[in-house]
């Protein structure tokens, strides 16, 4: 049987556990998660936090992706016991509808969402890129986005990218109708 990380492990098994969500320090219950429980389900159940899809749960599709102190991590087979003292960003603080983050208007600029289901994953994944590389190549983007997307806009999604690089480097915003300002 797998055992818990270290700052989880109490002669009681009673215990809260204290997230960094989006910001804020959220404190959970130990009657209300597992420190084996996956990120993912305590985001959508415990938390309210449904921006995170679930897509396979076997770390493949990426449509879970979140960030874990900067790194874009697959939160259907992270434990909540792993990510206790680290920084989580959601989809939810990626930008918002009065002032979007430069890859959401990237992405409705160059139409990528189709079906929509995969775009949370995808643009959490993107964003971590981008902030380590502003400047991508190719390689670097098909390296760093191995999420899937049942809609096959991977070309949308690479143009996308190095839009929204470009809009962060030269500190380009873009207005709610996607325009640039």
């Amino acid at each position: 049987m797998p055992q818990n990380p270290p700052a989880l492990q109490r002669a009681d098994r009673e215990f809260d556990v204290d997230l960094s969500i989006n910001g804020q320090t959220r404190t959970l219950d130990a009657a209300a998660v597992d420190p084996a429980m996956p990120l993912l389900w305590v985001l959508r159940d415990v938390l309210n936090l449904t921006g995170t899809k679930f897509g396979c749960g076997v770390s493949a599709c990426g449509a879970c992706t979140v960030h874990a102190d900067g790194q874009a991590v697959r939160s259907c087979v992270t434990p909540l016991g792993a990510v206790e003292g680290k920084r989580i960003v959601t989809i939810e603080a990626l930008g918002s509808a009065g002032q979007p983050h430069a890859l959401q208007a990237a992405w409705v600029a160059h139409q990528v969402p189709q079906c929509g289901y995969c775009q949370s994953g995808m643009l959490m994944a993107a964003a971590a890129l981008l902030a380590k590389n502003p400047n991508p190549t190719d390689a670097d983007i098909d390296a760093a986005i191995t999420n899937l997307c049942r809609c096959g806009t991977y070309l949308r999604i690479r143009e996308a990218i190095k839009t929204a690089g470009a809009a962060m480097r030269g500190g380009v915003t873009y207005k709610s109708s996607g325009a640039k300002s």
